[in-house]
């Protein structure tokens, strides 16, 4: 087992650790399979606290020195080469906002796809199929979606391959190059990859912590004729706000009063307990509302469906998606299908939404002193910085401590953003690496020094 010790000429005392474990590994002192002592034990024998040991190891984790074994420790890595010390990818993920998977897909998705193929017409979903969606998968769609859009029908959804292919192919239906798309100041980065692609200029809307400010929407169709407003009613990505029904309805009103489309992007709607009315229901004429499972299931499914505002527009979108992706994964949408019908899907949202509220509680105990915005049932934070940071720097000295969280950059449709981070809680795989994770943001967030040096 090492014998802890670090070198004092270190630029900091957790890569002080690091350098004398590389070290001693050179010099043959620890070999290939050994164990390292328990961080605990480690900061008791070096007189350092805690959070200067983990990063020590998160550290030498993201050079390749030590692997991590669940319940079992710390050891030297057994493949040490060049190669593998000079990996940079961050050791904790905290950038890809995904939810956390409480349940054992490994089993879930084989054991659900081995049924469906099993059914009476089961291979059929081998087979090509309508760019709408097969008719039963249309259907079970509708009776998920009833639920929060009332009156809704089989025949204007169209299945989809993902919420991404879904927004592309909406804003080709409906915009041409040049159009303005209004949409918060802070916005998902997949439309502003559209807005690049399609050429369409996005018109940013002030927000506030309820969401995208109905005056500014009012203000911006006089101002700039916008031909769609981009808006996700719950939980937003990246700022957690969720609009109130007010909020909706107003928006709606100023919609109907200026010709403009909505396109509604709602993934986290089933992760809340309460329902809001959507703006599906509140102007299903106008609105295009987009829900994938890739929130409160996994995005491995890749399904995503669309409520176009009539059936006449369900087969229009069809068609686009016909000459992009021409139909979206058989064998997935079957698979979605059946969980919807046997209650599974609900049990799975069920459990992510619990595993969310344990994650918030534990960022909120780590970095309740620094102060973020939240849902409690979602599975991002938005974190405003303090003034010695940019948001940028900040996301730069954590990716080098081996957390990667996303700056306000990444979203923004203003040329000069707030410096606020996403930090997402649903990667980390279990919640122990989670809270190695954010003790090494809490730690650095009140370093004034580094943010000092990079502020220039």
């Amino acid at each position: 087992m090492w014998k802890p010790r670090l070198i004092e000429d270190a630029r900091m005392k957790y890569l002080g650790i690091v350098e004398a474990l590389e070290a001693d590994i050179r010099l043959g002192r620890v070999s290939r399979g050994d164990r390292l002592p328990p961080q605990r034990a480690i900061a008791e024998a070096l007189d350092v606290d805690l959070t200067t040991v983990t990063r020590a190891f998160n550290e030498a984790r993201r050079r390749g020195l030590v692997q991590a074994q669940a319940g079992r420790g710390t050891f030297i890595s057994e493949t040490l080469d060049s190669e593998v010390r000079e990996l940079v990818r961050p050791l904790i993920d905290l950038s890809m906002n995904i939810p956390p998977q409480p349940i054992d897909f490994r089993k879930a998705i084989p054991s659900g796809v081995a049924a469906v193929l099993s059914s009476a017409r089961g291979l059929l979903n081998l087979h090509y199929q309508e760019s709408t969606g097969a008719e039963p998968d249309r259907q079970a769609a509708a009776g998920w979606l009833g639920r929060r859009i009332e009156g809704v029908a089989a025949d204007r959804i169209v299945v989809t391959g993902g919420a991404q292919s879904a927004l592309f192919a909406v804003c080709d239906l409906l915009l041409k190059r040049g159009d303005v798309v209004a949409a918060g100041t802070m916005t998902y980065p997949g439309m502003k990859a559209v807005a690049i692609q399609k050429g369409l200029t996005i018109e940013p809307l002030d927000m506030d912590d309820q969401g995208i400010i109905p005056a500014a929407f009012e203000r911006a169709c006089r101002e700039r004729a916008p031909k769609a407003l981009y808006v996700i009613p719950s939980i937003d990505n990246p700022t957690t706000a969720t609009l109130p029904e007010d909020r909706r309805g107003a928006l709606v009103t100023t919609a109907r009063k200026h010709g403009v489309a909505i396109i509604e992007d709602d993934p986290y709607s089933p992760l809340r307990p309460d329902r809001l009315v959507s703006f599906a229901e509140l102007s299903s004429d106008i609105t295009w509302h987009i829900a994938t499972l890739s929130k409160c299931a996994t995005p491995a499914l890749r399904v995503a469906y669309v409520v176009a505002p009539t059936s006449a527009k369900a087969l229009l979108l069809a068609g686009v998606l016909r000459a992009t992706i021409l139909m979206a994964p058989p064998l997935m949408s079957a698979l979605a299908s059946r969980w919807i019908a046997d209650g599974a899907l609900d049990d799975i949202a069920k459990a992510i939404r619990a595993e969310n509220a344990e994650r918030q509680k534990l960022a909120t105990s780590i970095l309740g002193g620094v102060g973020f915005a939240a849902d409690p049932h979602g599975h991002h934070l938005w974190m405003r910085l303090p003034g010695h940071w940019r948001a940028v720097d900040f996301a730069e000295h954590a990716d080098r401590a081996g957390v990667s969280i996303v700056p306000s950059s990444a979203f923004a449709t203003v040329a000069h953003p707030v410096e606020a981070v996403r930090i997402s809680l649903g990667v980390a795989p279990d919640r122990g690496d989670l809270e190695d994770a954010l003790t090494q943001l809490a730690s650095l967030i009140t370093q004034p020094s580094l943010g000092a040096r990079a502020v220039v």
